[in-house]
């Protein structure tokens, strides 16, 4: 399997390219690349800060994956560029937002739903190229999703 066994010391190929969508989930190796490169400057540090485990509810998505559940046409998850996440063990989810907006680089940091204490998840992406720091909640308005600056 060579590139593919690992994408980082905490996330398997598996994981990050899981779908439930029975659409095939392949990136290439430029994607893979901006996979190992998010996990090592946006996940891995969180895990090892807070040493619990945090899951991974969404990672690489094929461009027909992410048309199929409904995902942006400029979606970084396409590029390999982005994670959804959630805490276990106790950490929260709100606690690992915190942690990324306060001590990582990354391009968007999104508090995604949920309520003021907590989201539903964090979505967090890095790109080689550049970086906006960019801090949105994502929201439902009317059946739509909307981000607000934070």
């Amino acid at each position: 399997m060579g590139y593919m066994d690992k994408i980082s010391p905490y996330i398997s190929y598996e994981e990050a390219t899981h779908t439930n969508s029975g659409i095939e989930n392949k990136p290439n190796l430029e994607q893979v690349r901006a996979m190992k490169l998010v996990a090592r400057m946006c996940f891995d540090p969180v895990r090892e800060y807070y040493q619990k485990p945090i899951r991974v509810t969404s990672f690489f998505r094929s461009a027909e994956v992410n048309k199929a559940i409904g995902g942006s046409q400029t979606s970084q998850h396409s590029k390999g560029e982005a994670i959804d996440m959630s805490g276990l063990n106790g950490l929260k989810n709100s606690t690992i937002f915190k942690y990324i907006r306060e001590y990582l680089t990354f391009d968007q940091l999104i508090w995604e739903y949920g309520d003021d204490n907590e989201p539903a998840w964090v979505h967090v992406s890095y790109s080689a190229k550049q970086n906006r720091n960019q801090v949105l909640r994502a929201i439902k308005e009317n059946g739509k999703t909307k981000y607000i600056a934070l």
